[in-house]
């Protein structure tokens, strides 16, 4: 926790020019994130006055921005983040048509189960209907 804390204080960049585009996709979820609570702390003290709508959540943004972009920069979590990237790169991503065929295996697949789950779910229905009436002709 000690390293976290004196990352966050510190200035410095860790290997600055690796990683570049999986830590500014971190850093802009993380941005989004801190924008959305600041917005809904906003909502929530808009009968408290200004400082407390405005200044306050203002203020959030400003710590949560620095916070997101000293975190992206923790050398663990940084060389995780290099990796990422690297590993992204050695991705084979399919072409526009071989993902439009997968997806549409995919969708087809999806209403094929849940037809045969609404057949199953009615024959299960008739099924229970007829041993109530059965159980409730002996005993009821």
């Amino acid at each position: 926790m000690g390293a976290v804390v004196r990352e966050i204080f510190s200035v410095g960049l860790y290997k600055r020019t690796q990683g570049r585009v999986a830590r500014q996709a971190t850093f802009a979820a993380l941005a989004v994130i801190v924008a959305l609570g600041a917005w809904s702390m906003s909502a929530y003290f808009q009968d408290r006055g200004r400082e407390w709508q405005y200044f306050i959540p203002m203020a959030l943004v400003a710590i949560g921005l620095w916070a997101s972009f000293r975190i992206v920069q923790i050398p663990a979590f940084a060389d995780f983040l290099i990796s990422v990237e690297g590993e992204m790169n050695k991705v084979s991503w399919p072409s526009r048509g071989e993902l439009f065929r997968a997806s549409v295996v995919v969708i087809l697949v999806i209403f094929f189960l849940a037809g045969l789950l609404f057949l199953y779910d009615n024959l299960l229905a008739i099924l229970m209907k007829g041993i109530d009436a059965v159980v409730v002709r002996l005993f009821g």
